[in-house]
């Protein structure tokens, strides 16, 4: 797999969220990077380039001015960057961190960044105040080009990982209350999780039945739930699919099919859903964010 070598000023600013105006004063007053210029005078950046923007940009945001910062040595900087991680809840600086693994592909930095968070905090912490504010980052980078696909797969699928063995911790040592079942579920042709996921995993944790059904279920599957589960919670997130201008529709149809039956609800949660909370009908709950459905749950 080819690992991106070289940056555009544009990928500087998308991945360190510094102006690319105000990349260049610095780079021309403080001499803080050293572009190499194609023959066209193109300025592109390598990996220590982004590593130090990225740092830099941490320690301004700290108070620390760019002057100050121009004058530090590598081993100063570094040292500096680890002060603040310590000293501070360290989202930035795992932020950046996270973002560096990415474009490497490098399994050990995502880890030994994550082992380094679980010290310091709970999984539903690093989930809600990290990797969902990491993920948001990951969606602006893929539409402006800074990353391929392949860098967006590589991150999920290590978060999916850390998910995954959460959910079996917690599957292992809570018991569950079976009056309500929650049935979490994704439209057909939807493979966006992560966000169910971490759903089914609080669901387990306050100790509900939860059946995570996973990406891309036919809403007719849906009725041999209910022909085991007495009454039943339902949960869907839209990332993708069904697409806006027929997310409406594609809910008449599920309430049709399967809601009414037995006058059941759905959550729905995603940017595909979020025009439709005025519209829908009572047992078809629209929430805005993944916190906003576990208050009403």
């Amino acid at each position: 797999m080819s690992i991106k070598s070289s940056f555009s000023i544009k990928d500087l600013e998308n991945l360190s969220g510094v102006k690319a105006h105000t990349i260049r004063i610095w780079e021309k007053r403080h001499k803080l990077l050293e572009p190499i210029r194609t023959d066209t005078n193109i300025r592109l950046y390598d990996h220590d380039n982004l590593r130090k923007i990225l740092n830099v940009a941490l320690l301004n945001d700290h108070g620390i001015k760019v002057s100050n910062i121009a004058i530090l040595s590598e081993e100063e900087l570094y040292s500096k960057v680890q002060e603040i991680a310590i000293d501070t809840d360290a989202t930035d600086h795992a932020l950046n961190s996270f973002k560096l693994s990415m474009l490497n592909f490098d399994t050990h930095l995502f880890n030994s960044t994550y082992n380094q968070l679980q010290a310091q905090k709970s999984f539903r912490e690093i989930f809600l105040q990290i990797f969902l504010k990491l993920l948001e980052q990951v969606g602006f980078l893929w539409l402006t080009k800074t990353i391929t696909p392949a860098h967006e797969h590589f991150l999920f699928m290590l978060i999916k990982q850390k998910l995954l063995i959460n959910i079996e911790r917690v599957q292992a040592n809570t018991t569950t209350d079976a009056k309500k079942t929650y049935v979490l579920f994704l439209p057909i042709n939807e493979i966006h999780e992560l966000g169910l996921l971490y759903i089914h995993f609080e669901l387990l944790l306050k100790g509900y039945k939860s059946i995570y059904l996973g990406p891309s279920v036919p809403i007719d599957d849906l009725e041999a739930l209910q022909h085991t589960f007495k009454e039943i919670e339902f949960i869907s997130y839209f990332t993708i699919e069904p697409a806006a201008d027929n997310a409406e529709k594609y809910l008449e149809e599920l309430h049709e099919k399967i809601l009414k039956v037995r006058n059941e609800n759905v959550h729905v949660i995603g940017r595909s859903a979020n025009r439709l909370e005025d519209k829908m009908k009572p047992n078809i709950r629209v929430h805005d964010s993944i916190i906003k459905l576990l208050e009403k749950i």
